[in-house]
């Protein structure tokens, strides 16, 4: 009887959980300081279809210096780049389930880039089911605030990357004319941004003018 007890004891005692997929994520970029991974790689390695959103936490909460086309001309999209383990400015999650609600609300649960409705079949992805999230418009590391007014409803995909089609971007000429009724640290700060992105293309222009 003594040992069915200490057997059955054994028996009942909850198994270690394992890695959720962000920390299986910080692993892998740690592991791989400086090599490019693709979305393939990470969403295998997370395990899950919320690969993206664990990225981004890394980045914004964690302050992981990964890079994207976005940040690096060389970079494709779907692609990542652990720069160095130094860490950058991180910022805490604050959006409360209240907010999260009133915005999902407000946007007819709808993805505001692509218009993907929630629970549906994803038009760029017919693998998987639409689902939203919170996005900034102004990114917070550029001063963006957990305001509803600087949120919108946004899918994995368009979060990911995967699609940024129905995306307005603004005109040339209206992009330079906010940069010049900017202040000159602002100006500063984005040519910096620019030459970072485009290294290549700032040495040629550099190299032109002399």
């Amino acid at each position: 009887m003594a040992k069915k007890a200490i057997v059955k004891k054994a028996a009942s005692k909850k198994s270690p959980k394992g890695k959720g997929s962000r920390s299986k994520l910080r692993e892998f970029f740690t592991l791989n300081v400086g090599k490019i991974l693709d979305s393939n790689t990470l969403r295998k390695v997370a395990g899950k279809s919320e690969w993206g959103r664990r990225v981004r936490e890394l980045r914004n909460e964690e302050g992981m210096n990964i890079v994207t086309h976005n940040d690096r001309s060389d970079l494709k999209p779907g692609q990542y780049l652990l720069i160095d383990l130094k860490p950058l400015p991180a910022f805490e999650r604050g959006i409360s389930k209240e907010t999260r609600a009133f915005v999902l609300d407000r946007n007819g649960f709808t993805c505001q880039m692509c218009g993907a409705a929630a629970g549906e079949i994803h038009p760029y992805d017919a693998g998987r089911k639409t689902r939203l999230h919170l996005g900034h418009i102004i990114d917070k590391s550029m001063g963006g605030t957990d305001d509803p007014g600087n949120l919108r409803a946004i899918c994995s995909v368009c979060n990911e990357g995967a699609s940024n089609l129905t995306l307005n971007r603004p005109e040339a000429i209206k992009l330079i004319a906010q940069v010049r009724r900017a202040p000159s640290k602002d100006q500063i700060d984005i040519l910096n941004w620019l030459v970072t992105k485009f290294p290549k293309q700032a040495s040629e222009l550099t190299t032109e003018k002399k």
